[in-house]
């Protein structure tokens, strides 16, 4: 089994809070291929990165799916797709594998 995570910012770099339905379609879309996702939204994460000697924070929300199988290549087209729709230079897409108990 895979533990696939996606780590996802609450707005944008000017401040601006992302559309519900932003986060609303992409889980459908889990929930569709995957049969179901779990998403953390109440308490966002909190992520930190140094940028050139400036840091830059964000707060995040994460998604995660679990599968059988780890499909590379549409959670590649999946990841730029995100960065796309969320204007972002990189969204950490990390999957874990596990054993289910």
């Amino acid at each position: 089994m895979f533990l696939i995570e996606i780590l996802l910012p609450v707005r944008d770099n000017q401040g601006r809070p992302f559309a519900a339905d932003t986060y609303r379609d992409l889980r459908d879309q889990l929930t569709d291929r995957y049969g179901g996702v779990t998403a953390f939204t109440r308490a966002p994460a909190q992520g930190e990165t140094d940028a050139g000697g400036d840091k830059i924070q964000d707060d995040i929300v994460i998604y995660e799916v679990m599968t059988e199988e780890l499909d590379r290549n549409w959670w590649k087209e999946c990841r730029a797709s995100l960065e796309r729709i969320f204007r972002q230079d990189e969204i950490v897409v990390r999957a874990t594998q596990f054993d289910k108990l």
